[in-house]
């Protein structure tokens, strides 16, 4: 590669806007072998490497890049083992631009080494190639509960049986993966070519994954420790419950939650023509908000064949999605309001979506979150016709396991209260991480929670 080129990062393949509209098939189709090789040799091997820092999970990251340069991508895949029980899905759905990448060398006069799209490289051929982890630890003769498969759980319960623990995780849904499964769409992870064999590759190391099993309502916490024999619990059970606004007419008919719809349309696979899974979305949506989810959201009611336009009440600096979400959405059709907040939500004279209104809004003083806070312009009211709207506002734990546990100490954002680096609760025996501690996050930082607990708890029964 010449050094002219050396600045900037190899190009990555991706289905055309126009086409991907209309269709669920993944947009971003990876490095070739050929390109992952020469996207290797951009990495400098730094001595202090920034990047590891970066990573939640710490995935040494010159290390396997360098078997990479070496062709050795078996070798790639047991170094990343070591660290991510899921690096397919790390690769896709990462925001390594604030994470390893953002701390890259590389990027201080150019653009940073794609870690992202060589770590899924690496993952997608050990997958192809039939490549598992290797399970060396003896075992210790002690039992933990995981209660919820997502990113924390699956985490959590791979790196205990790496330690010789034997580990079940019970799982409330039909299916394992948590929010891999049911919050994040085909087009961007798909679910049974590269979640599922991840899923595998975790039971692979003797985990037991039990699903249809709802903790709190099945059996409780007190339940698992106290008659069941287990020795620890770690809860990794999301934030699955919905926010809303609170504006007149959010009770009408075509209003969703974006947790609602993406799951239907990614667990229950509303979007296939073979799936029995009616859901109502039409001609013209609108998308309440300006995360990942909302970007997710509004691009599945598009390829519902929806026209779409996003309403956040911030401008496009601020938008808290990553900005190749953005990117793609804006490349495939889909219109932004931004600085606009709803006001309420019409209806016609059965109850069902008819338009929403919205004010304009201007930035103020900064916030307690260091974001200038949107004001209201008094007298700029209009309204934008559609006849679905999809909040998209965040959620929040459900407090049913909480509610069912005894001496867990929640916080006032209904969020179980645990020690950050260990994931102790104030129940003995009790561990939590992810977004049932710290609410909604990414999934990184909820693998990073699931890697925390499970030192903790091997700490703990040590």
């Amino acid at each position: 590669m010449p050094e002219m080129d050396m600045m900037k990062k190899v190009p990555v393949r991706e289905q055309d806007p126009k086409e991907r509209a209309k269709n669920f098939d993944e947009v971003c189709l990876g490095y070739n072998e050929e390109e992952a090789r020469q996207e290797s040799l951009r990495c400098l091997n730094c001595k202090n490497p920034l990047c590891v820092k970066g990573c939640p999970v710490s995935i040494n990251i010159p290390a396997f890049i360098q078997e990479v340069k070496n062709g050795d991508y078996e070798k790639a895949a047991q170094i990343i083992a070591k660290d991510s029980a899921l690096p397919a899905v790390c690769g896709r759905v990462c925001p390594q631009e604030t994470q390893c990448e953002g701390k890259c060398v590389r990027g201080i006069k150019g653009e940073a080494v794609s870690i992202g799209k060589l770590e899924r490289f690496v993952a997608d051929w050990a997958r192809e190639k039939g490549i598992r982890p290797v399970l060396e630890a003896s075992k210790k003769g002690k039992k933990v509960a995981v209660i919820g498969s997502g990113p924390a759980g699956l985490t959590c319960a791979g790196d205990l049986a790496k330690m010789g623990y034997d580990v079940t995780v019970f799982e409330a849904l039909h299916k394992p993966g948590g929010v891999l499964v049911y919050g994040i769409p085909e087009f961007r992870l798909p679910k049974d070519g590269v979640v599922m064999p991840e899923v595998e590759n975790v039971k692979a190391l003797g985990v037991e994954i039990r699903t249809d099993v709802i903790i709190g309502k099945s059996e409780t916490i007190d339940e698992l420790l106290e008659e069941e024999g287990f020795d620890a619990v770690f809860i990794g059970s999301g934030a699955g419950l919905p926010m809303f606004m609170g504006i007149p007419g959010e009770q009408a008919l075509g209003v969703f939650s974006a947790n609602e719809f993406l799951t239907r349309n990614n667990l229950m696979k509303a979007y296939r023509e073979d799936y029995d899974t009616p859901i109502s979305c039409g001609k013209q949506t609108v998308v309440v908000g300006g995360g990942n989810v909302a970007m997710d959201a509004a691009r599945t009611a598009l390829r519902l064949g929806s026209s779409v336009t996003v309403v956040y009440r911030r401008s496009e600096k601020e938008l808290p999605a990553r900005a190749e979400e953005v990117h793609h959405a804006k490349e495939e059709g889909i219109c932004f309001e931004l600085l606009t907040n709803p006001v309420e939500i019409l209806t016609d004279e059965k109850g069902w979506v008819k338009g929403i209104r919205v004010i304009r809004m201007e930035l103020g003083e900064p916030d307690e979150s260091g974001r200038r806070r949107p004001v209201e312009m008094p007298g700029s009211e209009f309204e934008i016709p559609c006849d679905t709207v999809i909040m998209a506002l965040g959620t929040s734990p459900n407090p049913l396991i909480s509610s069912t546990t005894k001496g867990l100490e929640i916080n006032k954002k209904k969020c179980i209260v645990a020690d950050e680096s260990n994931g102790e609760t104030s129940r003995p025996g009790v561990f939590a991480g992810g977004d049932a501690v710290t609410g909604a996050a990414t999934v990184i930082l909820a693998m990073g929670a699931g890697r925390a607990a499970a030192k903790g708890i091997d700490g703990y029964l040590s």
